[in-house]
């Protein structure tokens, strides 16, 4: 299980991509999305490790690389 003392560290999502943990927000919500659709849920945010674009996933599809 991921937690926030695995942020800085590689982590692997379940499609095999390998990133540097960045954050954990156990209550994000998205705010692109419109305020009637928003909804709380847990979400990991990810870097490549050679840096890019940053990624959102489910800390529950997370395992240390």
């Amino acid at each position: 299980m991921i937690t926030r003392a695995d942020i800085g560290k590689p982590v692997r999502d379940r499609i095999g991509h390998v990133g540097i943990l960045r954050d954990l927000i156990p209550d994000y919500e998205d705010p692109a999305e419109s305020p009637g659709r928003r909804r709380k849920r847990s979400v990991a945010f990810l870097i490549s490790e050679g840096g890019g674009r940053e990624w959102l996933t489910p800390p529950t599809e997370l395992e240390r690389a």
